[in-house]
């Protein structure tokens, strides 16, 4: 029956037993010709085809085994090289049937893909074509072992091995595009272990790039991402977190071909993302994140693009990585990279509304530890961006977010010295935002900013009128004076290194003289710095109006009580500043009270210091808001008019001669002289109510006057006993 469909060789009936193959076939398989090897392996395609014929399984097995284990691992090359062309006809000699033979056939080839030899291992790429071509669909059992020797291919260093290696894997694509039973669950693992190689010939046998095949021939070959995402009943969006970060690092390649092959790759999978009614965001949003930070600007656009896209569309299944997804846009939001930025800012926008929106619960302390420390960022919008959000939360969850008040407290209070001032604009807004909170948190606020100006004394020079200014804006004026005036007024430490200003304002209108006994010099002058600010700024300032207004109905008769005892709170810890304490009683039109403050300037130390806080005064009285001070003048028959007079004759006898005391000589010369108005004028009397206070507010004034006295006393008393 053979007969009948081909010839059997001549030399077939004298083979030995012990060998399925001629002597011929043998000697012709381990030539150094090409040619012989080549006729050898046509007559072993012509064996193993009759041998199939008549059904001769074992034969078939032997001649594989001799080729495999013989001539494919001989150390002598062109036997391997004939072992292989000898199994490659072996494959095109069973055709259909090569299924029963695979787990013989591929082994010894698969082997060879890592022969020293190059023509060695290009003749085991061009034997594993040959049958995975007669195989097809039956080789994808083997598709790991091959897609890992594929790889080994691409990677080789010669251009043959190469050549041959694209061939194969066009092959092996058309193969799995066919089949509707590819193991994707299987090939992910080794996936997942070449997409982090480096190698760029690797790399493009994932995505896809150009291939030079034979060298002349040039073609764009899709990857094998690309590829797997086209094989029916495989939808590769359900593995992409697998692969997706390997993907990215493509993005940065030295290789443009690879870099633009991975950047359609990712574009195809957003694409499929945008059509896919369920995606799994959550277990990529640590990839972007980290790529967010990637030192490419094309990984970190196209991540920031991504968490875009995935904010949009995964909105309220990305809960629990809110405060990750910040993190990521923080960062991006101030890039080198203007495209970068701009993506970023209208990312941040969107993840702002998106958890303004939510009705959702949401965990508030990550996302607080990712905007305190975006605080501390080098970069400027990156700051007001951290800023921004924490106003948002204070609004939304105001009665969650006092727990965390005093987490974020300190990073806010040192944001107060950023040097950019819309940084410390909106950080006043947190403040305010915070003090509207409860009575606890507005004096916790301001008390720590008592504490930090007391520490930072350049910063309330260059920053205190800015900050306490913004304060009365967004907050009642009139509160956050009279909050400070009895932070102030509290008993200053007695002791270095206790804290100097302790922020509980609840005191007593008047103190005992023992508290102040031994306070620190230090602390003093603080509290003369502090006042001589807030005098200035309550004296300056427009956004103050209503308030200087309340102090002026405060001396009159039948005066609110409310203003009655601003003034009292203030003038008291207005004491430790002279100078601010009679500005506030000309303000408020308490010219009895200046006139008598005045005389006391005598037990006052007369410093520079001093002598410029008067200068500076009688300029301010020049000032618009003075001009009721000026108007009064006029008004020599009134009962305040003796008092006035002598008040500004006063500060007039304490300046040097200056322009500031040609300024106010000039103004009091066109009022008659002081003596012509005392012998118009009936002398006042006060009720005795009215006298009562006024000496009880300058026996305060003296007293604070005398712990200053004494502190300086002590302090150069130290600086004696150092210098001895």
């Amino acid at each position: 029956p053979l007969a009948l469909h081909m010839e059997i060789p001549s030399d077939l009936a004298s083979v030995p037993a012990e060998s399925p193959l001629p002597s011929s076939i043998l000697r012709s398989l381990g030539d150094r010709s090409y040619d012989k090897r080549k006729h050898a392996a046509l007559e072993i395609e012509v064996l193993i085809k009759g041998l199939r014929e008549i059904d001769d399984t074992d034969r078939i097995c032997s001649v594989i085994a001799l080729l495999g284990q013989d001539f494919a691992t001989s150390t002598n090359a062109n036997h391997r090289k004939g072992g292989l062309i000898g199994l490659a006809a072996t494959a095109i000699g069973l055709v259909e049937d090569i299924h029963l033979y695979l787990d013989a056939l591929l082994p010894p080839v698969l082997h060879c893909l890592d022969d020293p030899e190059s023509r060695v291992r290009y003749y085991s790429c061009e034997s594993l074509y040959n049958v995975a071509k007669v195989a097809r669909g039956s080789i994808l059992r083997y598709f790991n072992q091959i897609f890992d020797g594929l790889c080994k291919l691409f990677a080789d260093v010669d251009i043959d091995v190469k050549n041959g290696a694209n061939l194969l894997d066009r092959l092996i694509k058309d193969v799995v595009t066919e089949s509707e039973s590819f193991d994707v669950e299987r090939f992910i693992p080794l996936l997942q272990k070449f997409i982090r190689r480096s190698n760029p010939y690797i790399r493009q046998l994932l995505v896809g790039a150009c291939h030079n095949i034979f060298v002349t021939l040039t073609l764009t070959v899709p990857g094998w991402i690309t590829v797997l995402d086209s094989v029916p009943g495989v939808n590769m969006l359900d593995w992409l977190p697998d692969f997706l970060d390997g993907l990215f690092n493509m993005l940065s390649d030295s290789n443009r071909e690879i870099r633009q092959a991975a950047d359609s790759a990712i574009a195809g999978f957003l694409a499929d993302i945008r059509r896919e009614r369920r995606v799994e965001f959550c277990s990529m949003v640590g990839i972007l994140v980290n790529q967010c930070q990637n030192k490419d600007r094309f990984n970190r656009l196209t991540a920031i693009t991504w968490v875009k896209e995935f904010i949009k569309l995964g909105g309220d299944q990305l809960l629990l990585f809110y405060a990750e997804l910040l993190g990521s846009v923080m960062h991006c939001i101030s890039d080198s990279e203007a495209e970068i930025r701009q993506v970023a800012g209208s990312t941040n926008t969107e993840l702002l509304e998106l958890v303004r929106e939510t009705d959702h619960d949401f965990e508030l302390s990550p996302l607080l530890q990712t905007l305190t420390s975006e605080l501390a960022s080098n970069h400027i919008p990156t700051r007001m961006a951290s800023l921004r959000w924490i106003n948002m939360l204070l609004r939304k969850v105001a009665s969650e977010m006092d727990q965390f008040i005093s987490d974020i407290l300190p990073s806010l209070l040192t944001t107060l010295s950023d040097e950019a001032d819309d940084v410390v604009l909106s950080n006043i807004e947190v403040l305010a935002r915070i003090a509207l909170l409860s009575e606890r948190e507005f004096q916790r606020v301001l008390g720590a900013i008592v504490r930090l100006f007391a520490e930072d004394r350049r910063l309330l020079e260059m920053r205190g009128s800015l900050i306490i200014r913004n304060l009365c804006v967004l907050l009642n004026a009139q509160s956050i004076y009279v909050s400070l005036a009895l932070i102030l007024r509290e008993p200053p430490r007695l002791t270095r290194g206790s804290p100097a200003i302790t922020g509980d304002s609840r005191t007593e209108a008047t103190q005992d003289e023992a508290s102040l006994e031994r306070p620190q010099f230090d602390d003093l002058e603080f509290r003369s710095i502090m006042v001589q600010t807030l005098s200035l700024i309550l004296l300056t300032a427009r956004e103050l109006d209503e308030l200087r207004k309340l102090l002026r109905m405060s001396c009159k008769l039948n005066a609110p009580q409310e203003a009655t005892e601003l003034f009292v709170t203030l003038f008291s810890t207005w004491s430790h500043n002279p100078v601010a304490t009679l500005g506030l009683c000309l303000i408020a039109q308490a010219y009895k009270l200046a006139s008598s403050l005045v005389t006391l300037f005598s037990n006052v130390d007369i410093s520079v210091g001093f002598l410029v806080q008067i200068d500076k005064l009688v300029q301010l009285l020049e000032s618009p808001i003075f001009i009721h001070l000026r108007l009064q003048l006029l008004e020599v028959d009134a009962t305040y008019h003796p008092f006035l007079l002598k008040s500004l004759y006063g500060l007039l006898m304490l300046l040097p001669q200056s322009t500031a005391f040609c300024t106010l000589s000039t103004r009091l010369a066109t009022v008659s002289t002081l003596k012509s108005h005392l012998s118009q004028t009936a002398r006042p009397t006060m009720n005795h109510v009215e006298a009562n206070v006024h000496l009880k507010l300058l026996d305060v004034f003296n007293r604070v006057q005398r712990t200053y006295t004494a502190a300086k006393r002590r302090l150069s008393s130290q600086c004696r006993g150092e210098c001895e």
